[in-house]
């Protein structure tokens, strides 16, 4: 299947877009260890957005793979996970800021080193949402793609700095029309003092609607209510 259009993002990179329903998502680590930051927005009506604890609860699970759903806070489906090649990405440890980047990487400003000073992922997303008409208070937990960070007994968290391999993607089916914000920008808890440079291509393809035997669909009985929400959503609005 071709790609309607690709863009490859470096390290400390941001972008934000429209996404229309029915498209793939492609996310692919051009080198080991990456971690891509992403969130969504429903496009028609940015104060629906996705839900973390509702997602995960509903799908008994602290991280997500193939078959799962990005749920939002309306109880809708916003987008699902039809391919995967880790099968963990991480959603529990949310994205650097300022202060603990200067602490881990070393202090650096955009006035002495220009495009080559580090970035933060929440200065990313500050910027990428001002952008779109909203703001930092509507910031949200990400979800990190290609991290792996789970908790011991103890409930402390770890990351799996081996989790990422080159070449592994990840993709994604738009279920709603949807804003994308995404931050190539460290995972808080990657314990390496060097500040990560994995740059990862991004890809739009044209997607199938979901059928009766969707993997997503059938994954949890919850899932099937999100998109019968989803479905409802656009019927009434005569789409």
């Amino acid at each position: 299947m071709s790609s309607i259009w690709s863009k490859t993002m470096q390290a400390g990179g941001k972008w934000s877009g429209t996404v229309s329903r029915g498209r793939l998502l492609r996310f692919t680590a051009l080198e080991a260890g990456a971690n891509l930051s992403l969130l969504l927005y429903n496009a028609k009506d940015l104060t629906e957005r996705y839900n973390m604890p509702d997602t995960l609860k509903a799908q008994y699970t602290s991280h997500l793979t193939k078959g799962n759903v990005l749920m939002s806070d309306n109880g809708r489906s916003l987008a699902s996970i039809v391919e995967d090649q880790l099968g963990w990405h991480d959603t529990i440890s949310g994205y650097t800021s300022r202060e603990a980047t200067d602490a881990k990487y070393g202090k650096t400003a955009y006035q002495e080193l220009r495009n080559e000073w580090l970035r933060s992922g929440q200065e990313n997303f500050a910027v990428e949402l001002v952008r779109n008409g909203l703001g930092v208070r509507d910031l949200v937990p990400v979800v990190n793609l290609f991290s792996k960070v789970f908790c011991d007994e103890q409930g402390s968290m770890h990351f799996s700095p081996e989790h990422c391999r080159a070449g592994a993607a990840v993709t994604i089916r738009t279920d709603m029309d949807v804003l994308l914000v995404l931050s190539n920008t460290p995972n808080p808890l990657d314990p390496g003092s060097e500040y990560p440079s994995v740059p990862v291509h991004f890809e739009v393809l044209e997607a199938d609607a979901a059928a009766e035997d969707d993997y997503c669909l059938n994954y949890r009985p919850e899932n099937r209510r999100a998109y019968e929400n989803t479905q409802e959503y656009y019927l009434l609005q005569g789409l």
